[in-house]
């Protein structure tokens, strides 16, 4: 297929708009006419901003606050974090200034993300299945609130759907609420955030609602009007059921039964320590993990034309919201402003057929499939927080404490 017409300039927000709808638009969730951009702008420029501003003085006390949005203590780095225009090691250096209690809980934080792509690469789609313990189901679940008359969930929902972006604390609320209490599939609550969230990873999402919901952990979270009055008051005051609150109570949380052990050996591993290079390569093959400029095969073939394949088999079975596929078009349109992008939009093994690239192992099984039937030429190392090195990872305490950071 031939490539896709070049990218606007990134700084025309419009433009990139109108270029994701014309091309990308009928993949989407909204459909070309409802394609609208999220909360944060993509690109290495925006992350860079974003870092040289960071300021995470008071982290350990504020990063759970929900309201009012200028007392919350999160770092909002978590887009340009998934998609590596920041890696993990560059946000562990850089918080290591900050107060020691904000610098600890901060790098704790960071922590827990690398412990989700560890436990990714060996699971892989696995993690789809409950680690632990199935989920909680209620005997009677209780009526859902399908027209939004909740302040706190109806807030959530906005934020969500508008801003791609959720603060940690109302993301372990959703999934309470949508599984705990009511018993829906967390399978179906997390695909609703992949679609939606700006920062989505398989790694991270499916952990987070596992942990929240009691399959990883048989500790299932309760989500009541107790957490909202205390992180965010204003909303039970404005609510229209603050006197008939349907969630005034603690959910009925009793964990399910155990379930049978998730395989350990089914993800893509750890990759390659250092750089396999089995020919010369024509172009750098660039993957939505690693987009930023320290990608090691960027950095490591500073001359070559960048090739990046929007997976069309791929996005139309996810359908995900168009603010996604804006970020992801901003962040080629910035890098586009520095080196030769070629944009594609096809079935990756296909567009990359003839071509001998250069690519950054990304630790999803994803890659692992697609990258076996395309002509690398110069494997390049993940740039791991810390390497796995059959840590183990029965949980993220044990695993925490057989590593070194």
């Amino acid at each position: 297929m031939p490539s896709l017409p070049p990218l606007p300039d990134v700084d025309d927000r419009d433009a990139v708009l109108a270029w994701v709808a014309a091309h990308l638009g009928h993949l989407t969730l909204e459909g070309p006419d409802g394609v609208r951009a999220g909360g944060h702008r993509g690109g290495q420029a925006a992350a860079d901003a974003a870092l040289a501003a960071l300021d995470i003085t008071g982290y350990a006390r504020s990063r759970s606050t929900v309201l009012p949005e200028h007392r919350r203590g999160a770092s909002r780095m978590s887009p340009w974090i998934r998609h590596g225009l920041v890696s993990l090691p560059e946000m562990w250096d850089a918080v290591a200034d900050a107060p020691t209690s904000d610098r600890n809980r901060y790098r704790d934080e960071l922590m827990w993300q690398e412990y989700a792509r560890h436990l990714y690469a060996r699971t892989g789609s696995a993690l789809a299945e409950p680690l632990r313990r199935e989920p909680p189901r209620p005997a009677v679940a209780p009526e859902w609130d399908e027209h939004g008359q909740m302040a706190c969930t109806s807030r959530l929902r906005e934020e969500l759907e508008g801003d791609g972006w959720l603060v940690n604390q109302t993301r372990m609320w959703w999934a309470s609420h949508w599984t705990v209490r009511h018993g829906r599939s967390w399978r179906d609550g997390e695909d609703d955030f992949f679609r939606h969230l700006l920062d989505g990873s398989r790694a991270a999402n499916r952990l987070g609602w596992q942990w929240t919901v009691g399959a990883g952990t048989g500790k299932p979270y309760g989500f009541s009007r107790w957490q909202v009055q205390k992180r965010a008051p204003q909303l039970c005051r404005s609510c229209p059921l603050s006197n008939a609150c349907p969630i005034q109570d603690w959910p009925d949380a009793t964990p399910g039964p155990r379930t049978s052990a998730v395989p350990q050996d089914g993800g893509p591993g750890a990759g390659p320590e250092s750089g396999v290079r089995t020919g010369e390569p024509q172009a750098v093959w660039l993957t939505a993990e690693s987009l930023g400029d320290s990608d090691p095969a960027l950095a490591a073939h500073p001359d070559l034309p960048v090739v990046f394949v929007l997976d069309e088999p791929l996005l139309r079975s996810l359908r995900l919201s168009g603010k996604r596929l804006v970020f992801l078009a901003e962040c080629l349109a910035d890098l586009a402003d520095r080196r030769e992008v070629d944009v594609r939009l096809g079935g990756p093994v296909e567009e990359l057929a003839g071509t001998p690239v250069a690519v950054t192992f990304a630790p999803v099984p994803g890659f692992v499939r697609r990258s076996a039937a395309v002509d690398v030429a110069h494997l390049l190392p993940w740039p791991w927080l810390v390497r796995p090195a059959g840590q183990r990872l029965t949980s993220y305490s044990a695993w925490r404490k057989g590593v070194r950071r």
